[in-house]
């Protein structure tokens, strides 16, 4: 991977619980979050310095349940993103790479708490810093950490990696004729309500000139192609 020169020098790593489900859908799958891992490792080799905020739907939604109030859902939802955390850590430490897990809800048998100073020393010394627990707070979803964390971090990029490989106009799997993007402004996702990420995540992203990739988390390599600029998925920028 020696040719590989990578275009940003921090970036901000939002996986979907989905995509560490793989084909199961639900749960953990062993060998995607070794193929994530993998990758990861990869490009910290290069030096790029990587912070990553992890969802939770692959154990629960708080949106899908219709008789639990919306705050404890959410904070189901919350304790379902540091399972996912702490399988990747694993999966990092296994090959031999430094990782954290922060958590916004304080779990300190498990995890560090939330410290931004924290977080930002161990990206500066190359650790991988892996947020869990979303904001700490209900109403916000996973894509709205990832804004909020990758600013907080000074991240250059948020890297969407997904079970699809790029935005399109409509759900590709239910239309045939969904249009690929492959370039697009934040503007154009909010005005066209693309769901890319959630309005207030990506209202974050404009206010603090952070642009988004999404591509899909399938492809081996692809995490790579991505922080090296290569024109995979759909490029989002102000």
């Amino acid at each position: 991977m020696s040719q590989n020169k990578p275009k940003y020098k921090r970036i901000l790593l939002k996986v979907s619980g989905e995509a560490l489900a793989g084909e199961q859908r639900f749960g953990i799958c062993d060998e995607v979050t070794d193929i994530v891992a993998r990758q990861i490792k990869e490009v910290s080799d290069l030096g790029v310095e990587i912070a990553i905020v992890v969802g939770g739907g692959n154990f629960w939604r708080g949106r899908s349940s219709e008789n639990m109030d919306r705050a404890t859902a959410d904070y189901m939802g919350m304790l379902a993103t540091v399972m996912n955390a702490l399988a990747l850590q694993s999966a990092l430490l296994n090959i031999g790479v430094k990782a954290r897990v922060q958590t916004a809800i304080e779990m300190r048998e498990i995890a560090e708490p939330y410290a931004r100073m924290k977080a930002m020393s161990r990206l500066e010394h190359k650790d991988v810093v892996i947020f869990g627990g979303g904001t700490g707070s209900p109403f916000f979803s996973t894509d709205t950490t990832a804004a909020l964390r990758a600013a907080e971090m000074n991240a250059e990029v948020i890297l969407l990696a997904k079970n699809v490989d790029a935005v399109y106009s409509d759900d590709p799997d239910t239309n045939p004729d969904a249009i690929k993007y492959d370039e697009l402004t934040l503007k154009d996702v909010l005005d066209q309500d693309l769901k890319v990420m959630d309005s207030t995540a990506v209202t974050l992203c404009r206010e603090n000139n952070i642009s988004i990739h999404v591509f899909g988390i399938a492809g081996e390599g692809n995490i790579m192609r991505a922080v090296c600029g290569e024109k995979i998925g759909t490029i989002i920028k102000e």
